[in-house]
């Protein structure tokens, strides 16, 4: 059902740091960096991208701090701007997964919208998100194609390493549970394991925070910044407009 609006916001974020970066004359691998982990999975698509494009450690600890930077902002504004707008639990849900940057926040954006409205939209938003993801693999194919040709060298790309660790564990988990509620397993079994995924959630943010130098990125991160926060708004927009256009809101 949100196949059209992840696709459509993928394209958004894409086209949007390809034309930043030809209009500011910006650095490449920022651009390429941020734009990526706004489009698909955050930190993910830029952990699976930076050796592809063989990007600098500097840059990729700004591009990850700037992904994180507008993840905050998601978490403490959409659910009240999904309020605001009237939006279903379902349309919240698709909002949370393609307009978020990152997994672990469209988990926190989805959980604070469940205990504002006291409902259960954490899966919807989580299964929505981790369909987006899966499009680091053909993004890093084609970047790893394009720095092949660019290298002038013949790089093999491998699809085990482009597909993020915790898509694999996830599907595995699904396929856990899925056989054994078909086995008669009553679900609140598995309400423990919730409550600290969960907690393991906010450990894994906490953890980011201790690493992110907001007044580092606000004074050395400017471009990073602009390349970031003008996908983050578009994306929104446009996930919303996709909204409204498939009658979803």
């Amino acid at each position: 059902t949100s196949l059209p609006i992840i696709l459509t916001t993928i394209a958004t974020a894409l086209i949007t740091a390809y034309v930043i970066h030809k209009l500011f004359k910006l650095d490449s691998e920022i651009v390429t960096l941020v734009g990526v982990g706004s489009s698909i999975c955050g930190g993910s698509a830029i952990a699976a991208t930076a050796p592809v494009i063989k990007a600098k450690d500097e840059s990729i600890a700004t591009a990850i701090s700037v992904i994180f930077f507008f993840n905050i902002l998601a978490a403490l504004l959409f659910p009240h701007l999904g309020s605001w707008l009237g939006l279903s639990n379902q349309g919240f849900a698709i909002f949370a997964g393609t307009a978020v940057n990152d997994t672990s926040s469209v988990t926190a954006t989805a959980s604070s919208w469940d205990s504002l409205h006291g409902t259960s939209i954490l899966e919807q938003a989580t299964i929505v998100k981790l369909t987006r993801t899966l499009a680091i693999i053909p993004i890093t194919l084609g970047l790893s194609i394009w720095q092949s040709k660019k290298d002038n060298t013949k790089e093999r790309f491998s699809l085990i390493k482009a597909i993020p660790n915790f898509i694999l564990w996830f599907l595995l988990a699904s396929l856990i549970t899925t056989v054994a509620m078909s086995m008669g397993v009553p679900a609140a079994i598995f309400a423990p394991l919730k409550d600290l995924s969960k907690f393991m959630i906010i450990m894994a943010m906490t953890a980011i925070g201790y690493q992110t130098n907001l007044k580092k990125i606000i004074t050395k991160g400017g471009s990073a910044l602009l390349v970031g926060g003008l996908c983050w708004l578009l994306i929104s927009v446009v996930s919303l407009l996709m909204q409204k256009l498939l009658g979803f809101w």
